[in-house]
């Protein structure tokens, strides 16, 4: 793996350090003179490696923290607040108006996702695309589900008008490795049904954000939504302890997931959204068309350096093709393209976090230790901010590639004889989200999918892991999710069922009809949203 300085095209070269010195509280981008927190890229803009400052955020703390919360609950307002108690239509118009706005970013926001966290540019492109596409669904969904509640019903003598209503104060914590797409499949379903937000960015992934903030506030309502920057913990804990934030919105890993809901004082009270890690599997059985298993096990171990928790992260091969699989696969990893993301065909990119490589770098020399080899020629070879994919076999139980979720560049392959093995595994495991199955007898894949779907929540048949689309539930078992994260399933994550119930009486009618007649309430309407 020869790694040679490409002169940077102009178009995608730092010209100016973006300092961002305000943050977004109470519809106020407020100005930060306190202490800062550089941003670096680990990719070099010289020729001698060094990682490249790209800017700066505040580094908030405690004080500023419960300011946001404060923002947030009092916009909200107890249910009373602007917001909460705004016509459906209104708040579509808002978040229309913030769409268009965002809209405007897609070159420095696509700029930023490559420098940042080394996404390539196809797909730097495409997850500001999706996310755009995201939330206009989002609104034609919630504008369904408001049509289909702008009713009312009759059971047993009562009248009933349900719809669904907000939540309260929403704590969104989104992830680096979708620092745009996962984090406003959380932030935008949670504002449009009504509730308001305190959103702190990623650690990797965060001043891509910066072009977005006037958005926000020129599109919402003060204290809807709040945009704070700094460490997790100290932002978060303070928040938490409160006890006044009704949902926790986090897309990362469940021991985050469980130190930050631990610090509510109310658990009951306490709604969770979550999407967690995974360790998802392929199944290669004998009769797969090995072209196509090796082709989209490719795409699903390797696709952005296998840093997404949809990422195919074990692959089960049966012992039959084992030698087959292993040797054709080892070397379409080896044919791999490593770059700056901007370069034509390239595959693999700088990993974002500078502690990544050596990670890898244990867990391969764990394996290694412990009977596994290194199959394919670059696996393991290592540069200032990258380590190449290492395609490990034979991996067995008592390694720590086999058991962690390793979210980087290093592929374990088992073998097996009998299907029970792997399902064995899946049911062992700590998670559940989706596996990859490869194979074409319908006698043996029958069988095998009915169990496969009580043990994850997404059997991909012949193709590789992925969220998308994103009209599709996502979700997980065990320590991989809580909650359902889809178009139509967020909206409802973030809200709850509600409804207005009368007797059937002249009384009760006459004044529901006068209800919808002078159209004073925005919660009783029968308005169809085209």
């Amino acid at each position: 793996m020869e790694i040679t300085f490409k002169e940077i095209p102009n178009e995608f070269k730092i010209d100016a350090l973006l300092h961002q010195n305000t943050y977004l509280v109470d519809g106020i981008l407020k100005e930060w003179k306190g202490k800062t927190a550089n941003v670096f890229s680990t990719i070099s803009s010289t020729k001698e490696y060094q990682p490249t400052l790209l800017g700066t955020v505040p580094d908030l703390g405690e004080n500023e923290a419960l300011e946001a919360l404060h923002a947030a609950e009092k916009a909200y307002d107890r249910g009373q607040g602007l917001w909460p108690t705004m016509k459906v239509a209104d708040r579509i118009a808002a978040m229309e108006k913030f769409v268009s706005q965002m809209k405007t970013k897609r070159e420095e926001i696509v700029k930023l996702l490559m420098w940042e966290i080394g996404k390539t540019l196809p797909d730097s492109q495409k997850e500001f695309d999706r996310t755009v596409e995201y939330i206009y669904d989002t609104i034609e969904d919630y504008k369904k589900m408001d049509r289909t509640s702008a009713k009312f019903e009759k059971n047993a003598g009562v009248y009933a008008h349900i719809r669904r209503g907000p939540l309260g104060v929403v704590l969104c914590l989104g992830p680096y490795n979708y620092p745009l797409n996962e984090t406003f499949a959380l932030l935008i379903p949670a504002l449009i049904m009504g509730n308001t937000a305190i959103f702190k960015p990623a650690k990797h992934g965060v001043l891509l954000l910066s072009p977005l903030l006037e958005a926000f506030r020129n599109s919402f309502p003060a204290g809807v939504v709040n945009i704070i920057y700094g460490r997790g913990r100290t932002l978060a804990t303070p928040i938490m302890e409160t006890g006044k934030v009704d949902v926790l919105a986090l897309i990362g890993n469940s021991k985050s997931a469980n130190a930050i809901q631990g610090n509510h004082p109310n658990k009951n009270r306490l709604r969770l959204v979550l999407g967690l890690e995974a360790k998802n599997p392929a199944i290669v059985l004998p009769d797969a068309d090995l072209d196509l298993a090796i082709s989209e096990c490719i795409v699903g171990t390797t696709s952005f350096n296998g840093q997404r928790c949809t990422a195919l992260k074990v692959v089960y091969v049966h012992e039959d093709i084992v030698a087959e699989f292993n040797k054709r696969f080892a070397a379409k990893v080896d044919a791999l393209k490593f770059g700056n993301p901007w370069e034509n065909g390239v595959q693999l990119t700088p990993l974002p976090e500078p502690e990544k490589p050596a990670y890898i770098q244990e867990l391969i020399d764990d394996a290694t230790k412990k009977g596994a080899k290194i199959i394919n020629e670059n696996g393991g070879k290592t540069t200032e901010n990258y380590i190449f994919p290492a395609v490990l076999y034979p991996v067995s139980k008592n390694m720590r590639v086999f058991e962690e979720e390793q979210f980087g560049p290093v592929i374990p392959v088992l073998s097996f004889s009998d299907i029970q093995e792997p399902l064995n595994d899946m049911a062992e495991s700590n998670y559940g989200q989706q596996v990859s199955v490869f194979g074409s007898d319908v006698k043996t894949l029958a069988p095998l999918i009915d169990t496969l779907v009580n043990l994850v929540c997404r059997v991909n048949l012949n193709s590789s892991c992925q969220r998308g689309p994103d009209v599709y539930p996502f979700t997980g078992r065990k320590d991989s999710a809580v909650a359902t994260l889809s178009v139509y399933d967020a909206l409802r994550s973030f809200s709850i069922r509600t409804f207005v119930a009368s007797k059937d009486s002249a009384y009760n009618n006459a004044i529901l009809q006068q209800l919808l007649d002078t159209k004073s309430s925005n919660f009783i309407n029968t308005d169809y949203i085209l």
